[in-house]
């Protein structure tokens, strides 16, 4: 019988995802995706902001004065501003945040709905909500069918279309704005090629690696209705579940009395 608790499957997971982003290949997708970023980033303002991903920091070039990043233990913190919690139990109040990024979280945890449901909750109503997700058709989804692979990071877990995250952000009251798609390459080869990067991005093919989702807050329900998702356990800031934020915080004074604790 299996003596793994939740907490220690996942931080499994991070430091195998950690090793997956540091790679040749990790690297390759992740220069695209940031490259893709930029442009968001350079339009965004705001006080804070929250990564939560197996990789280094994407968002970095963001204008945004309080960035955070997350991590599921204590051992996995990689900078001072780090949230030590699980994926899907937030300890920031609702509306607090100018950006969340999720980056290829939604395709390998186990509750992939609450983590999206938490990340929604602590956007602002002005913020924005970036995802990036492997395109199931892309050279990357064709690589999974090669025997074994779908075990392995990054070929593991359940990819999903934009068209599919769009009902899920429905049901938490967000719309998707754009869809980027970022990661060209041929079959073979890393995504390292300007002129495919180039060429995909100006006329967004559906053909990279991975796709990135603006989202943000339906304005007709911003300030009128909250989420219509109901699960059974509650989640939100009232849910703390041992989560500790390490480095100094700057959102409620509140939280400074935050225990923290192991």
């Amino acid at each position: 019988m299996s003596t793994s608790s939740p907490a220690t499957d996942l931080a499994r997971l991070v430091r195998d995802g950690r090793r997956y982003w540091a790679s040749p290949a990790g690297q390759a997708v992740w220069q695209a995706e940031r490259a893709c970023l930029g442009p968001v980033c350079e339009r965004l303002f705001g006080a804070h902001s929250l990564e939560l991903g197996m990789t280094s920091a994407l968002a970095d070039m963001c204008p945004v004065r309080h960035a955070m990043r997350w991590a599921p233990t204590r051992e996995l913190v990689e900078q001072a501003a780090t949230l030590v919690c699980p994926p899907d139990a937030l300890p920031l109040r609702d509306d607090s945040l100018s950006l969340v990024v999720i980056h290829h979280l939604l395709e390998v945890l186990p509750d992939p709905h609450h983590m999206l449901q938490e990340a929604a909750r602590v956007t602002a109503d002005d913020g924005r909500l970036i995802i990036f997700g492997w395109v199931p058709l892309g050279p990357a989804g064709w690589s999974r069918a090669w025997p074994g692979r779908r075990r392995r990071l990054p070929w593991r877990g359940h990819w999903r279309t934009p068209g599919r995250l769009k009902d899920w952000l429905a049901f938490v009251d967000f719309e998707i704005e754009r869809v980027d798609y970022c990661g060209f390459h041929l079959p073979g080869s890393l995504p390292r090629n300007a002129m495919l990067e180039t060429l995909g991005r100006h006329h967004n093919l559906p053909l990279g690696d991975s796709y990135m989702i603006h989202a943000r807050r339906k304005p007709q329900l911003a300030q009128t209705q909250r989420s219509r998702l109901t699960f059974a356990r509650p989640l939100g800031g009232s849910v703390l579940g041992g989560a500790t934020r390490l480095g100094p915080s700057r959102i409620e004074p509140e939280q400074e009395r935050m225990t923290e604790g192991d």
